[in-house]
């Protein structure tokens, strides 16, 4: 049996519960097809936020929420990016100081690192871009070899970045869900799929990003977190670790930030979810944006991330490239941070609230930015 954290209490369905065997490779739901939540006696957990600040300098700090044991994980120490204050009570959580550039590389650490722990002899995955390189290079790390597939337009660096791990690569007309048809089509048959909410794990490496927050302000919380949403998992972990900060008592019951999803004009179903009352997702029709991370028409945990703003009073916003792209000139100009096209829709998605009173001078807000900028042009 493979050695698991002790803290593990079991795996189970988001939507119908359906419990899960964490000895095995897990993808969706047996009985629904959905995304599987990793769960874990929280009571057995012995951990402050005080005892956080000798640990190493990595999201592998917070061992005890993780489900692998010291010395199984893959690793490239990923994590513990900078909270930059850019004005007052605005900050950017600058997530393109990760490996690889992106927030991707927490959510791959995870997922790669339990996929051989569990036995996966190869691994695969569609990607707008930043997936496939994280992918890529952990797979590399992890001694795996690697498929990925990526729509045809996706920036020239992605693809040299995935060459340069040693990937297999794959470009696909059309969009990420094309890709993801692809490799099940024509995709090696002995692979692992850790597509976005295909398996359980890369959740618990993103959720590491609100574990930082509270630790970087020192216990206290953001009033909202501005958030660029593709697929979502960023969103969905998150909101799980604020579950179980509460529960953990790192922070007050009840109080925990509003969340706002940001996605493009061109390709928002979370968006159009939410702000059309309705509880799930639908696919998008025609999906175009050059912030290719926002370009996913059928995220499969949509309406989590439906949930996860009504749950926490948030909102959602769509951006236009244009002013998306205004607004990452102004943020990198005026703060010297490496913006992706996706944080400058989350600081353009500012002004617009800003602008309807819905965010206040007087909130603390955290503004994400998901990634290197260098990668696009």
């Amino acid at each position: 049996m493979a050695r698991l954290s002790p803290n593990l209490a079991g795996i189970h369905c988001f939507a119908c519960e359906t419990a899960h065997d964490p000895q095995q490779l897990l993808t969706v739901c047996r009985a629904c097809g959905l995304p599987l939540r990793v769960d874990y006696n929280l009571s057995s957990v012995n951990l402050s936020l005080r005892d956080l600040q000798s640990r190493e300098p990595s999201l592998w700090r917070y061992r005890e929420l993780l489900p692998l044991l010291p010395g199984d994980e893959v690793s490239l120490v990923e994590g513990l990016t900078p909270l930059l204050q850019v004005e007052a009570n605005v900050w950017v959580k600058d997530e393109s100081r990760n490996p690889t550039g992106s927030f991707k590389a927490r959510g791959m650490a995870l997922a790669v690192s339990m996929a051989k722990h569990l036995g996966a002899q190869a691994l695969a995955a569609p990607s707008a871009g930043n997936a496939a390189g994280a992918l890529a290079a952990y797979g590399a790390r992890a001694g795996l070899p690697v498929t990925v597939a990526m729509p045809v337009d996706t920036p020239k660096a992605f693809f040299d970045e995935c060459e340069l791990y040693g990937a297999t690569i794959h470009r696909v007309q059309g969009t990420i869900a094309d890709a993801g048809k692809f490799l099940r089509e024509h995709g090696p048959k002995d692979a692992f799929d850790v597509s976005t909410l295909k398996e359980p794990y890369r959740i618990e490496g993103k959720k590491t990003m609100a574990f930082e927050l509270v630790e970087q302000f020192d216990g206290e919380i953001p009033d909202v977190v501005i958030y660029p949403t593709g697929g979502g998992t960023g969103l969905v972990g998150m909101w799980k670790a604020f579950d179980e900060m509460e529960r953990l008592g790192w922070i007050p019951r009840g109080r925990r930030p509003r969340f706002v999803s940001v996605q493009s004009a061109g390709c928002a179903p979370v968006a159009k979810a939410f702000l059309e009352g309705n509880d799930r997702t639908e696919p998008w029709p025609n999906p175009h944006t050059h912030a290719y991370g926002l370009r996913v028409p059928s995220p499969i945990g949509g309406f989590i991330c439906v949930r996860v703003l009504r749950e926490s009073n948030g909102a959602a916003v769509m951006v236009t490239d244009e002013d998306a792209d205004a607004a990452t000139r102004q943020l990198a100009s005026r703060t010297g941070i490496d913006v992706c096209p996706e944080g400058g829709a989350a600081w353009s998605a500012l002004q617009t609230l800003r602008a309807s009173s819905v965010i206040r001078d007087q909130d603390r807000v955290v503004v994400f930015n998901t990634g290197t900028g260098l990668k696009y042009r």
